[in-house]
């Protein structure tokens, strides 16, 4: 009889490793709280660099792991280590038996209104990158102006890398995307000028420099290298920003339409949670600690329990699901030597 693995959140990651452990006869079950699948992947537009819709990637997703037993709305009550297995209640009352346990409970987004300096959840016309997607993708948001958009800002790095937010480590993707979705609003609104404040691009991942130099040449799109230090509004509505160009040396002052702040990546609480039910170690950014951080990533400290995607730190779609797959083959290696 086949092993029966349990997969604890529903998104990509999650998505993915059902979908190998299927190919490799296993019987895994997914558990996911919220009422889909898909994790943040389902509420994004299109995914970068090369603009590929969000869509495509979850339906080919989910339709490869149709076949696994799929627990909507349906939380972690407890989890209780048993002699050689685990012991695992669900919200619905159900109980599962298992030696083997995938976490792949991913991230959250930084609360952007705890950076009171920006505004958010004060001036209208100030969103995020979340909220942005969301407009993407209905085109329904009282804050964004459908019909004409003259000058719209990019703040990086809003609770990454920032000490005063707890958060010092870099969330990876803020920069990619900042730049995936000015491109987005420049053929929506293509007289509109477009400025990104960064801290630093950091762009590493394959295609991203081309994208960025893209974004330039073809869009015209204006990288402003300093940080944002006041955001204000004006009588008419207009969101003001100041800051000061760094490469220029000297200070700049804009009138914008709409302000758009990358909030960053942070633990999902619902990973901690899962943690603390099995004494599972925390790292010192907040996200699940893995046996280490270059040769057992989806490993965690105990037996029997394996970790994929962004609930260790933040990370790509390619870097999530080829956690995915690699999680995958280190619990059937585990499984087929001990047979």
């Amino acid at each position: 009889m086949k092993e029966i693995i349990v997969i604890i959140g529903g998104g990509i990651a999650g998505l993915e490793a059902a979908s190998q452990l299927l190919k490799l006869g296993y019987s895994p079950i997914i558990v996911e709280k919220s009422d889909h699948l898909g994790g943040h992947v389902s509420r994004w537009n299109k995914l970068f660099p090369d603009m590929t819709p969000a869509q495509d990637l979850l339906s080919e997703l989910i339709m490869s792991s149709k076949d696994a037993n799929i627990f909507l709305n349906t939380a972690i009550s407890s989890m209780n280590r048993l002699k050689d297995s685990y012991n695992i209640m669900l919200s619905n009352g159900i109980s599962i038996i298992t030696k083997y346990i995938l976490i792949t409970t991913g991230f959250r987004l930084f609360d952007a209104s705890k950076k009171e300096e920006y505004g958010y959840g004060v001036y209208d016309q100030v969103i995020t990158n979340a909220d942005l997607e969301h407009w993407f993708n209905n085109g329904n948001d009282g804050r964004i102006d459908n019909s004409q958009m003259n000058a719209i800002g990019f703040v990086h790095c809003v609770g990454s890398r920032d000490e005063k937010a707890r958060n010092t480590q870099c969330s990876k993707v803020c920069c990619i995307t900042a730049i995936k979705q000015a491109i987005e609003l420049k053929e929506r609104f293509p007289d509109a000028q477009i400025y990104c404040f960064y801290m630093d691009l950091r762009l590493f991942g394959k295609k991203f420099e081309d994208f960025y130099i893209k974004a330039q040449k073809d869009f015209g799109i204006h990288f402003i290298r300093g940080r944002v230090s006041e955001v204000s509004e004006n009588i008419e509505g207009k969101v003001i920003v100041k800051a000061e160009d760094t490469l220029a040396g000297k200070p700049i002052k804009v009138t914008l339409d709409l302000l758009v702040l990358m909030s960053g990546m942070v633990c999902n609480p619902d990973s901690t949670r899962t943690a603390g039910m099995m004494a599972l170690p925390i790292d010192s950014d907040g996200f699940l600690k893995s046996s280490d951080n270059v040769f057992h990533i989806t490993s965690s400290p105990k037996q029997g329990i394996y970790y994929a995607g962004a609930c260790t730190g933040p990370k790509t779609v390619p870097e999530t699901l080829a956690e995915a797959r690699s999680a995958v083959l280190e619990i059937h290696s585990h499984i087929i030597g001990k047979e």
